[in-house]
């Protein structure tokens, strides 16, 4: 489990490297897919959409943070327009989710609404944050890239801490 949690890490950390390499591409905001884009849009949708439920099965993980730099990839979409569409699905994903869950019984609803709660005013927060920040793309982007970093190199210290058997609090 503690290898696991450190190739995905590593998956983050590339990730992350990845959006780096081109921070200053705005994107084409008027993407979308048709009948006339589709036989240049569905091939690299679909295959970054297999790979993206691939390493989510395989890692265990949602893959929201793998969605939109795949969509950003397939696309040519900028940040803003890739997270918003990521959104969606993830919200679909999700929702399906938490009904199976309900159901079972499995649910502590008091965390799980004052989660939510929180989820929603940060949500508020992280979209009025985000309408301030539109016209600095580059930076945006460099942000999200390295919260991808940051995030990956703490999951890989906290593999490798927990695989060497020292206890962290």
């Amino acid at each position: 489990g503690q290898a696991l949690l450190i190739l995905f890490g590593l998956l983050m950390v590339g990730v992350g490297i990845a959006m780096l390499r081109r921070p200053g591409e705005a994107g084409d905001p008027d993407v979308r897919l048709t009948r006339h884009t589709a036989r240049v849009l569905l091939p690299p949708l679909v295959a970054i959409g297999f790979a993206v439920g691939s390493f989510s099965g395989f890692f265990g993980i949602g893959g929201g943070f793998l969605i939109v730099p795949g969509l950003m990839l397939a696309t040519g979409m900028p940040l803003r327009m890739a997270t918003a569409t990521s959104l969606i699905s993830v919200s679909a994903f999700g929702a399906s989710t938490a009904f199976s869950y309900a159901v079972t019984g499995l649910i502590d609803w008091a965390i799980a609404t004052l989660f939510i709660g929180g989820g929603i005013g940060g949500g508020m927060v992280g979209v009025a944050l985000s309408q301030v920040l539109s016209s600095r793309k580059r930076e945006m982007s460099i942000g999200f890239a390295t919260l991808v970093i940051a995030v990956g190199l703490y999951v890989i210290a906290r593999g490798i801490i927990t695989f060497s058997g020292t206890r962290v609090e």
